[in-house]
């Protein structure tokens, strides 16, 4: 990506994130990047993309502090909530819920390449869940990933409130991974 290309991408996260995607014009980009929209459309083809772009970036980010944080744990079954231990580092600077929430929520379209990003994302999360929960020897890794996945999107979904759903969720993520390893006797 070229200076410009970089400049474009950072000034689409900002404004998608902060105002939403669908609020958010060529036009305005193209302003707060210091560059005309012939660039912006030669740099990325077309909003779309451009959004694509957005949430991709978001996505290999999140996707690398997840890894470090699964990566930190010395124990299998602590690996997996480490995927909440490292929402909390994220959502101490993405304050507006979950960038992929909402743009499933903006781009109900399932063509739009945006929205396969977004999806990808949670798909990916999900897969991790049950990943983790089938090395940890957890009982029903795959029913156990789908609980987690609906305490993760919960706090997210409600990070904008003013209620800390986040440590609850970590709790009874945690009750619900312990239950289900072997050494619980629940296996």
């Amino acid at each position: 990506m070229t200076a410009a290309g970089r400049r474009i991408a950072a000034a689409a996260e900002e404004l998608f994130y902060g105002r939403g995607i669908t609020a958010v014009g060529v036009d305005l980009i193209a302003e707060h990047s210091g560059v005309t929209k012939r660039t912006l459309y030669n740099q990325f083809g077309s909003k779309d993309r451009l959004v694509a772009v957005y949430l991709g970036e978001r996505d290999r980010r999140w996707r690398a502090l997840v890894r470090a944080a699964v990566d930190a744990c010395g124990d299998p079954v602590e690996a997996v909530t480490a995927p909440f231990e490292a929402l909390r580092t994220w959502s101490a600077t993405n304050t507006r819920g979950c960038a992929f929430i909402n743009a499933l929520a903006e781009l109900p379209d399932p063509a739009h390449p945006a929205h396969r990003v977004a999806a990808d994302q949670k798909l990916w999360l999900l897969g991790l869940f049950e990943c983790l929960a089938t090395a940890a020897a957890c009982a029903s890794p795959a029913a156990l990933a789908t609980r987690l996945l609906l305490l993760h999107e919960g706090a997210l979904a409600t990070q904008p409130l003013p209620l800390d759903t986040l440590a609850e969720s970590v709790a009874l993520a945690r009750e619900l991974v312990r239950a289900s390893a072997p050494s619980s006797g629940a296996a």
